[in-house]
């Protein structure tokens, strides 16, 4: 079960929503960045598990009457690029899906997959200013 907290900036006011370290859910792995490009923290996507479907189109193929692989066992694709947070915390659970897949993606912005981007750990220095970022006790929000 992920966390996630407040955290302030004493100095220059910045304000952000953020885990504030890597963290897990039942279905999603994340990890909080720091973007230099935008100046921002952002939670990001890292691992995903990511439902397979079941058996579709059973219908014979060709003249011998064998059955079509790739319409038996035809898998949802993985998106390239990896769900926002929110994104990901909106999705329907996989649990009780009988096959699923976790995939996994390299930290990037969610705002341009050209920016430079580094982890973030708590307590970390404020993205703007450089001010170690006050964190607030009580969790912001209790994700699964």
């Amino acid at each position: 079960m992920g966390r996630s907290y407040h955290f302030e900036c004493a100095r220059c006011g910045y304000r952000a929503k953020v885990s504030g370290r890597s963290d897990r859910g039942l279905d999603l792995f994340i990890q909080t960045i720091v973007c230099w490009d935008c100046k921002q923290l952002y939670d990001v996507v890292t691992r995903i598990r990511f439902p397979e479907t079941s058996p579709i189109g059973l219908t014979a193929s060709g003249s011998d009457g064998m059955w079509s692989r790739s319409r038996l066992l035809k898998r949802l694709q993985a998106p390239k690029f990896p769900p926002s947070f929110q994104a990901a915390l909106n999705r329907l659970r996989t649990t009780g899906i009988r096959h699923s897949n976790w995939v996994s993606y390299p930290l990037q912005c969610p705002v341009s997959w050209a920016h430079k981007v580094q982890r973030w750990a708590e307590p970390g220095k404020c993205p703007r200013c450089g001010t170690v970022l006050g964190k607030n006790v009580l969790p912001y929000r209790i994700w699964d």
